[in-house]
C-alpha cells in the first residue's frame, strides 16, 4: 500500500503534523495510539514508519469529507484480497469491500433483506433464540455476560442470515466466518510493514479461505434447491435487476462480509449496555420503571418497542461511549488534499467513531454515561455515527437496533445484573471492535428493582468515568 505525503510542510515554516514511530503502535492499541495523536497534533495527523504512513482524521469536518465521497475515499475491508478469481478475493468482495457503481448496484441488489418487511420475518428468530438463552440462565449464579451474547448473536446472525432450515450448518458457517474475519484483521498489518510472522501465516489464511468458500458454496447451492427461504441469503439469490441476479461468487463475498459486520458489533454492544446499566442504578431505576409501566413481562412487540424512549437513549449512549465499531478506514483512490496533506492514490486513512464520540465540544462530559443528554441534543450523522453515515451507512442499521429494543428490555424484565466487586472490567478495539478483553461475570438474580453498583477494576476507567456513581437502592 502506497501511503507518500506530496508536501513537505504545513504553512510556510510550520511543520506536518507527523509522529515518527511504530506503525505496529496503531493495532497494538488503537484507542491509546489515537488519543496521544489528537492530544499532539489535533485532528489530523500521521503516522510514520520508516517512510510508510497511516493518516488518522477526527471529527465530523473530516468524517463528512471522507465518507460523503465515495469517488475519493474508497472503501476496502480488508487490506490483504489474494490473487484474481482465489477463495480470498471471493471472500473478501463484499459490500464493504466495493465502490462505484458496483457498489451502488449490490447495495440495491441486497437491500431487500434488510427493509422492513424482512426484518419482521426475523422476530420470531430474534424471540426464540432470546428465550433459549434466557431458559439456561438460573438467579442466584454468575455468568461470563460477554461470552452469552457472544453466543446467542452467532446463532442469530448465523439464523438470520443463512436460514434455520440447518442450523447447524448454519452456526459452524458462523464460527468458520468469526475466525476467518479475526486471521485477516491479524494479519493484514503485512499490507503496510514487512513483518515475517505474518508472511509465515499468509499461506495458513488462504488455506482456509478455501475450505470457507466450499461451506458457503454448498449452503449457497442448498438455498437455491429451497427458493422460498426467508432468510437474508435466500432474499440475496432471488434479487435481480434489469442486469440480472448476484453471481455465486458475489454472493459468497456478501455472505462472509455481512456476517463479519454484523454479529460481534451487536454482542459486544449488548454486553457493554449491560455492563453500563450495573454500573448506573439510577438509570437502571429509571428504565425499570419504563419497562414495568409498559410491557408485560415477555419479549416486546413491535408496537411496544416504539414506546420505549428510556431503552433508546440507554443504547444511543451505550453505543456513543462505548461504540462497538471504534474506528474504521479508507483508501484514496485518486490524488486528494486531506487538511495539510496531499495525498497520492493509495494513501491509508483512519477514521474514527471513538473519537468522535468522545469530544467534549459535542458531548460534555464525554466519559460519563449520561442517557438524559438525548432530551435535549440531536448530533449531526457525522457526530455520531455508530453505523457509520453517507452512502455507505451501514444497511443492517435497522435490524440491529430492533435486537437490541428487543433484547434487553427482554433480559431486565426477567433479570438483574450486577457487577462483581473487584472484578477486572477490560477492553481494547480489535479488528476495528471495541470488545471486552476480559471475562464480564455478572450475578444474575430475579428482577426486583432494586439496584447497586459494584467497584470494577481494569482499564474500563480510562473509557467510562465510573467515580461519581453513586448507590442508589429502589423499591420496586
Amino acid at each position: 500500500m502506497s501511503t507518500h505525503n506530496l508536501v513537505l510542510t504545513h504553512g510556510i515554516d510550520e511543520p506536518l503534523p507527523v509522529t515518527r514511530g511504530r506503525l505496529f503502535d496503531f493495532p497494538d492499541d488503537p484507542i491509546a495510539c489515537m488519543k496521544k495523536l489528537q492530544a499532539r497534533h489535533g485532528n489530523i495527523a500521521a503516522l510514520e514508519d520508516e517512510g510508510q504512513r497511516i493518516y488518522f482524521a477526527f471529527g465530523p469536518h473530516f468524517n463528512h469529507q471522507i465518507l460523503s465521497d465515495g469517488t475519493t475515499y474508497h472503501s476496502q475491508f480488508f487490506a490483504i484480497r489474494g490473487s484474481r478469481k482465489s477463495p480470498q478475493r471471493n471472500l473478501s468482495s463484499g459490500l464493504l469491500s466495493m465502490n462505484g457503481e458496483q457498489h451502488k448496484r449490490q447495495r440495491r441488489l441486497v437491500m431487500d433483506a434488510f427493509l422492513k418487511k424482512a426484518i419482521l420475518n426475523y422476530v420470531p428468530t430474534i424471540r426464540k433464540l432470546t428465550e433459549e438463552m434466557l431458559s439456561e440462565w438460573k438467579p442466584g449464579t454468575e455468568r461470563d455476560i460477554n461470552r452469552d451474547m457472544t453466543d446467542l448473536m452467532l446463532r442469530m446472525t448465523s439464523t438470520i442470515l443463512f436460514g434455520i432450515d440447518d442450523a447447524d450448518m448454519a452456526y459452524r458457517i458462523g464460527h468458520m466466518i468469526d475466525h476467518w474475519v479475526h486471521m485477516n484483521h491479524e494479519l493484514g498489518m503485512g499490507a503496510f510493514v514487512a513483518n515475517q510472522d505474518i508472511a509465515n501465516r499468509y499461506g495458513e489464511l488462504l488455506e482456509y479461505a478455501g475450505l470457507l468458500q466450499t461451506e458457503i458454496k454448498a449452503m449457497i447451492g442448498q438455498r437455491k434447491s429451497n427458493p422460498n427461504g426467508s432468510d437474508a441469503l435466500s432474499l440475496m439469490i432471488s434479487a435481480h435487476d434489469s442486469e440480472g441476479s448476484i453471481s455465486d461468487e458475489e454472493l459468497i463475498g456478501q455472505a462472509a462480509l455481512m456476517f463479519g459486520a454484523a454479529h460481534l458489533t451487536t454482542a459486544h454492544t449488548l454486553a457493554w449496555t449491560l455492563f453500563l446499566l450495573a454500573e448506573h442504578p439510577s438509570v437502571m431505576s429509571e428504565l425499570h420503571q419504563e419497562l414495568k409501566t409498559n410491557l408485560s413481562g415477555g419479549f416486546p412487540s413491535i408496537e411496544q418497542v416504539e414506546r420505549l424512549p428510556c431503552t433508546e437513549r440507554v443504547i444511543k449512549e451505550s453505543m456513543r461511549i462505548l461504540p462497538a465499531s471504534s474506528y474504521s478506514q479508507r483508501m484514496t483512490a485518486v490524488p486528494t488534499q486531506l487538511g495539510p496533506f496531499a495525498l497520492a492514490p493509495g494513501a491509508g486513512i483512519v477514521f474514527s467513531q471513538f473519537m468522535t464520540h468522545h469530544m467534549p465540544e459535542l458531548y460534555p462530559n464525554p466519559e460519563e454515561f449520561r442517557p438524559e443528554r438525548w432530551l435535549t441534543i440531536n448530533p449531526s450523522p457525522y457526530e455520531y455515527l455508530p453505523f457509520g453515515a453517507g452512502p455507505r451507512m451501514c444497511i443492517g442499521a435497522p435490524l440491529a437496533m430492533l435486537i437490541l429494543k428487543t433484547v434487553l428490555p427482554t433480559i431486565l424484565q426477567q433479570f438483574k445484573v450486577t457487577a462483581i466487586p473487584m472484578s477486572e472490567v477490560s477492553g481494547k478495539v480489535i479488528s476495528t471492535m471495541l470488545c471486552p478483553t476480559t471475562e464480564m461475570i455478572m450475578r444474575l438474580d430475579a428482577q426486583d428493582g432494586r439496584f447497586e453498583s459494584q467497584p470494577v477494576r481494569g482499564n474500563i476507567h480510562e473509557m467510562v468515568d465510573l467515580r461519581e456513581v453513586r448507590t442508589v437502592r429502589k423499591a420496586a
